[in-house]
């Protein structure tokens, strides 16, 4: 008997860890992607919160859209419009941490949105721009490779 309950146990721990691994991959303040700002406005150019009526979950996270139409945008080809590096910082992914984001900082590059902290004087955006987006895009991919193997591991 205390057989069989040690190996449920196991078992449950086993098929629950890719769930809680997924779950720390993703930057989810406030219960939302991007901190609850519509992912598909930024493609528009615009950092505009979403509002609670227009949200959906999309591979365990919830994203929240301005408007009814960009809602169906994103349903229809989600993939385009997630954040890289799971909606964490994407300066601070190049340097291989996880840190969180303002969300009214942003780029889109090479048509992928990028998420930016902003604080205390800290413009990551400003740095990404600077320091050269394209080698710290490779950095960031080469990070964002690295911490996803770990955490699934």
């Amino acid at each position: 008997m205390k057989t069989l309950q040690f190996i449920t146990v196991v078992v449950s721990l086993v098929l629950s860890t890719p769930l809680v691994a997924q779950e720390d991959l993703v930057n989810t303040d406030d219960g939302y992607a991007a901190e609850g700002y519509d992912v598909v406005a930024y493609f528009e150019g615009e950092a505009e919160k979403g509002k609670n009526d227009y949200s959906v979950t999309h591979d365990g996270v919830s994203y929240r859209f301005a408007t009814k139409e960009r809602m169906m945008t994103f349903k229809k080809e989600p993939k385009k419009y997630i954040p890289q590096y799971g909606g964490f910082c994407a300066y601070a992914i190049a340097d291989g941490k996880r840190v969180g984001i303002n969300p009214k900082r942003f780029k889109i590059q090479d048509g992928r949105l990028y998420l930016f902290y902003d604080s205390w004087g800290a413009n990551t955006l400003k740095k990404w721009n600077e320091e050269g987006p394209e080698m710290l895009q490779k950095k960031a991919d080469k990070n964002w490779e690295e911490i996803t193997r770990k955490q699934k591991m």
